[in-house]
């Protein structure tokens, strides 16, 4: 990873740029906002951390220039100036964190790494969901019945303030869609803020949720804002909700429950007012039922739940895809590949994907660098190679929801014919088609 770091006081940006060295990050400094826009013109970064306050060009202007027409990277704000206006502002500008001085290094690498994959993410899925083109979003295009549905069920849901859980396996595109509602709707203007709940310890979620006083804990030497407090009148985003630990979960229900917080170590309640919008891989039916997710927080999440179809269960959408990534790819890489065979896209489509969108991607960006023609074939995704690789397992629900649609698909959803592969009655096959949220159009009568 190569970042650029910009603020003008020397001691941060050089402790900074050697303790990222250390982790083994490569970083670049400069000491303004004028040298910041210079050189993130120039040359490629992953990520940049950008003083928010600096003579001539501060951060904000920075921000704001990589927004309008600088590259297209995630940008960690850091200030002296902990207020919670200038926080708001700089996420209204499209930054990734904001993290006030003095800070721990150790928190600004974890944000900034979860910034870059963010960024990552959101480049994959939105091919998958909503990149725009013509002035519509490619996801709205989709052929698959069950992905129209997805987005009727966005546009009926986004301008409302209810909950909404997002369900689906990983690389589907879960957050692209969170923040394509929070787009839609009617706190478009306010920020939207997203955490991984199962990348975090517990000490450090509930402190990222509800914020801190000084003195809560050894370190805590000034008052953090939570993101609850950030995302005031926008939307906060859940993600992985299912890795919630329990005595977390009973806080959380707690805040949607009387939209109020108390920050670790505080003694008074905050009134909030925030969008939730969750979502997990893991089947919480599951969870509920064994107990390790609270039944009642369950109910509050699940007001409006979208399932997003694995790639796998829409292939008709691979083409469409496989262009944009190629057209991404090919500019990004200076190559000038103009088409793809069908075979390598009959391949494509009879391939499971067990990585989804975003190992879509990885197999075209790694084609495109191989290929030395003009044109993409089988030979250049290596597929063969991709079935091969040991697939995981799953749990036992996802094993039957995958066989389900696998002999249907087979039988060209013949429900009598693929009941009697499956060794079910029709009865028994329609009930699966309904507790796995298929598409009844397709999979029922």
């Amino acid at each position: 990873m190569r970042v650029l770091i910009a603020d003008d006081e020397p001691n941060i940006r050089n402790s900074v740029a050697e303790y990222f060295k250390l982790e083994g990050i490569e970083a670049r400094t400069v000491e303004n906002g004028e040298a910041a826009r210079r050189v993130l013109a120039e040359e490629a970064f992953d990520a940049a951390v950008l003083d928010l306050r600096m003579p001539g060009i501060d951060g904000l202007a920075v921000l704001e220039w990589t927004r309008a027409e600088g590259p297209s990277l995630p940008v960690v704000m850091i200030s002296a100036h902990g207020e919670v206006r200038d926080a708001v502002r700089a996420m209204k500008l499209g930054a990734a964190d904001y993290l006030v001085k003095p800070f721990d290094p150790d928190e600004l690498l974890l944000r900034l790494k979860q910034a870059v994959e963010a960024h990552r993410l959101r480049r994959t899925a939105a091919a998958s969901s909503f990149s725009e083109e013509s002035g519509r979003h490619r996801g709205e295009e989709s052929r698959n019945v069950a992905m129209q549905k997805v987005y009727e069920l966005v546009r009926k849901a986004a301008p409302t303030d209810s909950t909404i859980l997002i369900t689906g396996e990983s690389g589907t595109g879960k957050e692209v869609l969170a923040r394509r509602i929070h787009t839609v709707s009617r706190r478009s203007q306010a920020p939207f803020w997203a955490v991984n709940l199962g990348g975090l310890p517990e000490t450090l979620i509930e402190s990222e949720l509800f914020g801190y006083e000084r003195g809560a804990f050894t370190g805590a030497d000034r008052r953090k804002e939570g993101m609850f407090e950030l995302a005031s009148s926008g939307t906060l985003f859940l993600d992985e909700i299912g890795d919630m630990p329990l005595p977390l979960q009973v806080k959380l229900l707690r805040v949607i429950q009387e939209r109020k917080i108390q920050r670790l170590g505080g003694t008074g309640l905050l009134p909030v007012d925030v969008r939730i919008v969750a979502a997990t891989h893991r089947d919480l039916d599951v969870m509920v039922r064994e107990g390790s997710f609270r039944e009642d927080l369950y109910y509050r999440l699940n007001v409006i739940r979208i399932h997003l179809p694995a790639l796998r269960e829409r292939p008709e959408d691979i083409p469409g895809l496989l262009r944009h990534f190629l057209n991404t790819v090919a500019e990004r890489t200076g190559k000038h590949i103009t088409a793809v065979t069908s075979e390598a896209i009959q391949a494509l489509k009879e391939y499971t994907f067990p990585g989804n969108v975003r190992e879509l991607e990885n197999m075209v960006e790694r084609a495109v660098i191989l290929c030395e023609g003009d044109e993409l074939g089988e030979r250049n995704f290596d597929i063969h190679a991709a079935k091969m690789r040991p697939e995981p397992r799953g749990t036992l629900e996802q094993l039957e929801r995958e066989a389900v649609v696998a002999a249907l698909q087979r039988h060209e959803y013949n429900k009598t014919r693929a009941a009697e592969e499956l060794g079910v009655t029709r009865k028994t096959l329609f009930n699966k088609i309904r507790h796995y949220e298929l598409d009844t159009n397709t999979y029922g009568d």
